[in-house]
């Protein structure tokens, strides 16, 4: 009987043929380069001095280059082949070649990831390793030493810079991560504020007017309640989205956001005014066009916190009016109303609210302006101007 085996599945990730190298490709750049540089100098000093070119030296030189494609994971162990094959080569053929390639990579890196009591005894033996190879001592070897050191001190002098400014990267980046973590709070926060300043609002007033209504007239009382059910659903719903989005990593996030209010639902916040006890006119005038998505939701949340504000502030009897006008190089959005305003309104602290502060906050992100106060006689305006992107204004 025949019986099908089912290959294994490879798993995702995981190279095909075996694991991935321990290294990077410019790990294997600097150690070929690194060895080339030291076959090349160990051939012209062998060939100038001893007239003919070592294989085993060779071979001793390539394998000392190689050897620095561990430097990362284990640099003090790299630079200790490369120091025992370095010494090899200069006691078995003292050609008098110097600090090599390979040497100087090897020590950068013991420097970049060890404390002084480690790269500190490496500087040394990096320093007198070449005296092997020179023979008796003379004059010139006071220099040779002289310019081995000053060799070895500027790879320290480097590595000890780059780690100072790996230190200045990594904490302008953490500067840079905390200061977007703190942007994202207080996006929260501004969207927080007005969905439940807004619907509570509204709540707030159409159970008072349900109330005043409830032996009067029962059937005004129960369109009320039923807008006022739908409020409190709508309110839910907007700020689940909005815990979803934080709790969601970036994939699902994507797919799980809903669509951001925008211009097209200025309607529905109108007629929620309405309902809510503030007669409420809406304007729309010049060219319409489609304006990006974070401009579309910050008008309406301009409109939609105004309207609370007057509905909170403006009295009893008053009229709100909301002109969206479209110009040839900016939006602007504004809405006033008529009401004589209460004690510890928006009109008599101007910019003091977190609301006002918000929508500060978002037309400055799109480089507007916004102006907020009293009307002249009565009422309260809020006045967003919003300019056009660059691309959009040359198209007009």
């Amino acid at each position: 009987m025949l019986t099908a085996h089912a290959e294994p599945a490879v798993k995702r990730g995981t190279p095909l043929f075996g694991e991935a190298p321990p290294w990077t490709r410019n790990d294997a750049l600097v150690a070929v380069g690194a060895a080339a540089l030291d076959l090349i100098g160990f051939t012209l000093s062998s060939q100038g001095a001893q007239g003919f070119v070592p294989v085993t030296g060779c071979l001793l030189m390539t394998l000392s280059g190689l050897a620095l494609l561990a430097r990362r994971r284990v640099p003090v162990l790299t630079f200790a082949a490369v120091l025992a094959l370095g010494l090899t080569v200069h006691l078995s053929w003292p050609v008098g070649q110097g600090l090599n390639a390979s040497m100087i990579v090897a020590l950068y890196s013991v420097v970049r990831v060890r404390g002084a009591a480690v790269y500190a005894p490496a500087v040394l033996v990096s320093a007198v390793l070449p005296l092997a190879a020179w023979g008796p001592w003379s004059q010139g070897s006071l220099l040779k030493l002289a310019g081995n050191g000053a060799a070895v001190l500027f790879v320290v002098a480097a590595g000890l810079g780059m780690n100072r400014w790996q230190q200045e990267v990594d904490a302008h980046r953490r500067l840079l991560a905390e200061r977007a973590v703190a942007d994202e709070r207080r996006r929260i926060a501004r969207e927080m504020h007005d969905i439940v300043a807004h619907h509570v609002t509204t709540m707030q007033l159409m159970a008072g007017g349900a109330r005043a209504n409830l032996d009067r007239s029962p059937e005004i009382t129960r369109e009320a309640l039923v807008t006022l059910e739908g409020l409190g659903r709508a309110a839910l719903h907007e700020m689940r989205e909005l815990l979803d989005v934080l709790r969601a990593d970036d994939e699902t996030r994507e797919a799980s956001t809903a669509p951001q209010p925008g211009i097209a639902d200025l309607d529905r916040i109108v007629a929620e005014s309405c309902e809510g006890g503030l007669p409420t006119e809406f304007e729309v005038s010049g060219a319409h066009r489609q304006l990006p998505g974070g401009m579309q939701l910050t008008v309406f949340r301009i409109v939609q916190e105004a309207l609370t504000n007057a509905r909170k502030h403006a009295g009893s009897g008053a009229r709100a009016r909301v002109r969206l006008t479209y110009g040839d190089h900016e939006t602007v959005v504004d809405v006033r109303d008529d009401g004589e305003g209460r004690a510890g309104g928006p009109g008599s602290a101007p910019g003091s609210g977190y609301g006002l502060i918000g929508m500060r906050e978002r037309v400055a992100l799109h480089g507007g302006s916004l102006r907020t106060g009293r009307c002249e006689g009565r009422g309260y305006q809020v006045t967003a101007r919003l300019p056009l992107p660059k691309e959009e204004g040359a198209l007009r």
